[in-house]
């Protein structure tokens, strides 16, 4: 498969692509930062420098160009505030999206985070600072404008807090799970295994658990 991920540089990202080149496939990483090349490159992936907030539909097009999936893994990052959580946690999602379409490239995995429905329909969250719900609106904008398109075969992936841990292989995966964290390598192992799911969609939440991570990504607990 020759699958690209936007935002290439970021954790689970990394972790990501050193799985899938190594079980063979061409990875192709859109990172803002020329700086980060290298270190892609050195997990054998061809690093595109591509600025997701000061780009067209049609570049990032060019970069999908003969691909079979897209992943969205980008994000603002700590110390963001709120107008880059839009621009970049949604707007580049959408972004995305809207390059996928032109391209035909219809498989597309969106990183999202557990928390979203705290803020559907406008509702404001007790006890959570600004800039966080910011990123919740924006995740939840660009699941809702993804999943709603007829031309893209989406799977949102909802993570836990994430940790730095060894992967464990066992993890919870289900429309819906309890609060919970998981390891960015166990998250970068569920990626690869939806990447090679049919259809789409579903809407994934995942914690650590006690199901193998095959097992979980090949039949998800409703």
């Amino acid at each position: 498969m020759r699958i690209v991920i936007a935002g290439a540089h970021g954790q689970i990202a990394q972790h990501l692509a050193s799985r899938l080149t190594a079980r063979g496939d061409e990875v192709v990483g859109l990172v803002r930062n020329p700086d980060h090349v290298a270190d892609l490159s050195a997990l054998g992936v061809r690093a595109v420098v591509r600025d997701l907030e000061r780009s067209g539909a049609d570049d990032v097009a060019g970069d999908l160009a003969g691909a079979d999936a897209v992943v969205f893994a980008a994000g603002a990052g700590p110390g963001s505030g709120t107008d880059r959580k839009d621009t970049v946690d949604r707007a580049a999602a959408v972004l995305l999206a809207d390059a996928a379409e032109r391209t035909g490239v219809r498989r597309y995995v969106l990183v999202s985070s557990m928390g979203v429905d705290a803020v559907r329909g406008g509702a404001t969250p007790d006890g959570v600072d600004e800039v966080f719900v910011a990123y919740l609106r924006a995740k939840l904008a660009a699941e809702e404008d993804v999943l709603a398109r007829d031309g893209l075969d989406v799977t949102v992936l909802r993570p836990g807090a994430l940790t730095d841990d060894e992967p464990t292989g066992r993890v919870e995966l289900a429309r819906s799970v309890g609060r919970g964290s998981v390891p960015r390598a166990d998250v970068a192992d569920v990626l690869v295994g939806l990447l090679g799911r049919a259809g789409g969609g579903e809407v994934l939440e995942l914690v650590g658990g006690e199901r193998a991570v095959a097992e979980a990504v090949a039949e998800p607990a409703a």
